[in-house]
């Protein structure tokens, strides 16, 4: 990695951890402002390296860093938060549990699933908007989905 790309890694974490940043835009902005000359992709894929998520703080949805959403996320009740606030439907497709999120929000919830080390999940596939949650078996994916629902009532 280059010296440059660290140095601008390092900015965005600092951003992200002093500022509620809610777009690559507001990122870019802030990291022109310290004198980086990057484009909205670079941005991007800034934000993916780093693993940044949007999160929900103070009302505002905003980045945050893996290490800044707290504990190990085994407690349930975070998962039933997370479910409550960003999951927009469950569904099942044979052995595998689909998730659908706002934009932008699959990867929080799949990272919160993973977390939770529900034993019906084999692992999980995020998209932009959609999260696959693999089981084993088809009842495996009827238990979880029912879980699921139950926790974000």
């Amino acid at each position: 990695m280059s010296e440059l790309k660290e140095k601008r890694l390092r900015a965005v974490s600092d951003l992200i951890r002093k500022h509620a940043l809610g777009s690559q835009e507001e990122v870019a902005s802030r990291l022109a402002a310290l004198g980086f000359e990057i484009t909205q992709a670079t941005v991007s894929r800034d934000l993916e390296q780093l693993g940044a998520l949007k999160v929900r703080r103070n009302g505002r949805v905003s980045y945050a860093l893996p290490d800044q959403l707290g504990g190990n996320g085994a407690d349930p009740s975070r998962l039933a938060s997370v479910l409550r606030d960003w999951v927009r439907s469950i569904d099942i497709a044979a052995t595998i549990v689909v998730l659908k999120t706002p934009p932008g929000s699959a990867h929080l919830v799949g990272v919160a699933m993973d977390e939770s080390q529900l034993p019906e999940i084999v692992g999980t596939i995020c998209g932009d908007d959609t999260i696959f949650a693999a089981c084993r078996s088809a009842s495996d994916a009827d238990a979880l989905a029912d879980k699921l629902k139950a926790l974000s009532a």
